[in-house]
């Protein structure tokens, strides 16, 4: 697996959008990808509680722990790599989180407008 030059969607070097817990496609911190990522894993994410809701609501139940996945669940306040396609539809059902548009890779721009994102913007 080749990953796509690490940009992000303001056109600068892609920072890191968690180390804990461990995001990312890669699991390397930063949402990178790659053609292999068919989900685009792009869009670095502050989750709420209102999108864990969601997003469990329409069947990718993100806060319950699997362990055998080592994954412990993510709650509100922890940053993660959502798939781009996720995010556009929670953003059009009025649930999407904020976004880290200095994390978020250029590759989610591909799924989402850059104003969609701008929206949902906050400070690094």
């Amino acid at each position: 697996m080749e990953k796509e030059p690490s940009i992000n969607v303001l056109g600068e070097k892609l920072e890191a959008c968690s180390s804990d817990p461990l995001t990312g496609f890669f699991r390397d911190g930063a949402c990178n990808t790659c053609s292999e990522d068919t989900g685009s894993h792009t869009v670095c994410a502050i989750m709420t509680a209102e999108f864990l809701a969601f997003s469990k609501y329409v069947g990718n139940d993100l806060s319950t722990p699997r362990p055998e996945f080592r994954f412990a669940g993510l709650k509100p306040g922890d940053c993660w790599c959502l798939c781009a396609a996720r995010f556009l539809q929670a953003a059009d059902e009025g649930a999407a989180p904020s976004v880290r548009l200095a994390s978020t890779h250029r590759g989610a721009l591909d799924i989402v407008p850059l104003d969609v994102l701008m929206e949902h913007a906050v400070e690094n």
